[in-house]
């Protein structure tokens, strides 16, 4: 396993880290496959499956030395039914971190990120009590997840001018069909030292050759996915990147993680996974390079079906 800097900070992360966002009994031995991997960096938020993620984590970890490993969490969306269970308030971030150390059984988490961006809090008040947060002890280090590039480099504004700190990461969803990222995000975030976490590397597992062309995607999979990534045109190119990965000696997912992880600024790759030989596999990817002439042939397969601008706002315009 390799590792990296968490964008310009201090905090070394596993390049593959494993994310949880679920409370069944295969937690643990992912869990336990991820550590035996290399993996030490570990992500959920509190909002995952009503908080439950999140426990279910912590049991997963138990025993671990926690110096040996980085956990990441993450607050804004609903956590109960009052008007202050979710979004970015003060009232609601000194609350929710206790809820979180609790549930995850440390008391400290290396990463506390803002799930969203809140249209209804002043963006000085959630950098304040981060700030807060990182001076008691009970967090590390901060950053957001979904942030826009004007809405990064206003924090980054509002920290430097008074005197708070500094975001260091961005966990936004990147992969060979998702690059929304690229014109703005990454640019300012390499300048700024924003290190990026990014999620469904695989986009659910297409790019892992889950789905086949002219086959009807399961029920579960036509409610998750946009419809133009279950298209017969993006998955037959989809296709055309097997050959490519064999090659390679690589499965279909390591060639997708591994092509995330040649970013400019990228820290880590999110990974999840219901067994045990999916979180191996994926870990196998770190480290990968990939030679210009192969990342030129995948551009050229999969160009027209690249989604390069956002198709819509990334956080709610108003609290969920």
């Amino acid at each position: 396993m390799k590792f990296r800097h968490l964008g310009r900070s201090g905090l070394m992360v596993s390049e593959i880290a494993f994310g949880n966002w679920l409370t069944e009994d295969t937690v643990e031995p992912c869990v336990h496959a991820a550590l035996d991997a290399g993996i030490t960096t570990f992500d959920t938020a509190d909002a995952y499956a009503e908080t439950r993620a999140e426990e279910a984590l912590g049991q997963a970890l138990r025993g671990v030395r926690r110096d040996s490993v980085e956990i990441l969490t993450k607050i804004y969306w609903p956590t109960g039914a009052g008007p202050n269970d979710r979004g970015l308030s003060r009232k609601h971030i000194m609350r929710s971190i206790d809820g979180s150390l609790r549930r995850l059984g440390t008391d400290y988490v290396d990463l506390y990120q803002a799930h969203r961006y809140d249209y209804a809090t002043p963006l000085e008040e959630t950098l304040r009590a981060f700030d807060d947060l990182v001076r008691s002890g009970k967090v590390l280090y901060v950053g957001v997840s979904d942030w826009t590039a004007e809405q990064i480099a206003d924090a980054l504004r509002i920290a430097d001018d008074l005197g708070l700190d500094r975001i260091v990461s961005n966990q936004p969803q990147y992969n060979l069909l998702r690059r929304v990222i690229e014109p703005e995000i990454l640019p300012l975030c390499a300048k700024e030292g924003v290190g990026q976490l990014v999620y469904q590397p695989m986009a659910q597992g297409v790019l892992a050759g889950r789905y086949s062309p002219g086959q009807a995607p399961p029920a579960e999979a036509r409610r998750e996915f946009v419809g133009r990534l279950l298209t017969d045109d993006v998955l037959t190119r989809v296709e055309r990147l097997r050959p490519i990965a064999a090659d390679l000696g690589l499965t279909m997912a390591q060639l997708a993680i591994a092509w995330v992880l040649r970013g400019p600024g990228v820290s880590a790759a999110i990974v999840g996974g219901s067994r045990p030989e999916q979180v191996r596999d994926s870990a196998a990817a770190s480290g990968v390079p990939l030679a210009d002439d192969v990342l030129d042939t995948i551009d050229q397969i999969l160009d027209n079906v690249v989604e390069r601008v956002a198709d819509g706002p990334f956080s709610p315009l108003t609290r969920p």
